[in-house]
């Protein structure tokens, strides 16, 4: 839960958008079906940070959002 609840927060945030930016460098390195299907996977990060959302909240009774998730631990 702690992870999720940094992952909720404008830093978790950044970070995402961040390592998104890594894994599609590294598709781009990879040749083929391989690297085209990690860049595809690559954009899943940055835009779930820039739109503020978060896919696993849910799986553990979180709202999706988060800045609702956010002011669950306030």
């Amino acid at each position: 839960m702690k992870f999720l609840s940094f992952m909720s927060t404008p830093v978790g945030r950044v970070l995402r958008v961040m390592m998104g930016a890594v894994i599609i460098a590294v598709g781009l390195s990879v040749n083929g079906g391989l690297g085209t299907a990690i860049v595809i996977f690559g954009f899943l990060p940055p835009l779930t940070g820039i739109f503020g959302i978060c896919p696993l909240n849910p799986l553990v009774g979180r709202p999706i959002r988060c800045d609702k998730a956010c002011q669950l631990n306030s």
